[in-house]
């Protein structure tokens, strides 16, 4: 059955997204969320890991679709029929439900990582590049949930005693987390 009040979730309030969510839940044939981790996002880049994000999420549905529409200007790897549509989550029931499922999803996760670092005020800005964000960044540094290659947390220049000569940013990002798993605090040269 149609679900009323279907949205861009970033234009809906919390309370409204995680009422909708229920609803959609309840009553959707069946769906999917998938995701990437900050490792294959930082070595892959954010388009592509999206990409990768809606494949698995295709993959990982009950039942086979008959066609696949996603938001944006670019489809994933499928062999079902596939179309993009630019701003398809203001069109789209179904995009827009997918919206909502992806969003409200990531929140709750973003709640559950504040219980470990409730310093950062995840609750609040849910990862998003708030003033307030930043500034815990650069009070507490960096987490082992941050993506590294994500601009506010590149750009933090945090001091360091090891040196790389890798031009490649990816390869960078490895390098990046390798030292802070030996908790050294990596600098890049070239």
């Amino acid at each position: 059955r149609p679900i009323a009040g279907l949205a861009d979730s970033k234009k809906l309030t919390a309370r409204r997204r995680e009422q909708l969510f229920l609803e959609i839940r309840d009553n959707a044939l069946c769906y999917a969320v998938a995701q990437c981790s900050r490792e294959e996002i930082d070595e892959l880049n954010i388009l592509q890991a999206s990409l990768l994000s809606m494949t698995r999420a295709i993959e990982a549905l009950a039942i086979t679709p008959h066609r696949v529409i996603v938001d944006g200007n670019r489809c994933p790897q499928t062999d079902l029929p596939v179309q993009a549509i630019v701003k398809g989550d203001l069109t789209e029931p179904a995009i827009s439900a997918a919206s909502i499922l992806a969003k409200v999803t990531r929140d709750r996760q973003m709640v559950e990582l504040h219980q470990e670092y409730p310093q950062f005020g995840f609750d609040q800005h849910k990862g998003y590049p708030t003033k307030v964000h930043q500034e815990r960044l650069l009070a507490f540094g960096v987490t082992g949930h941050h993506r590294l290659s994500y601009r506010p947390v590149a750009e933090l220049g945090m001091p360091a005693i090891a040196l790389t000569d890798q031009s490649n940013m990816f390869a960078m990002v490895k390098f990046y987390r390798a030292a802070i798993a030996k908790g050294i605090k990596p600098i890049f040269g070239v």
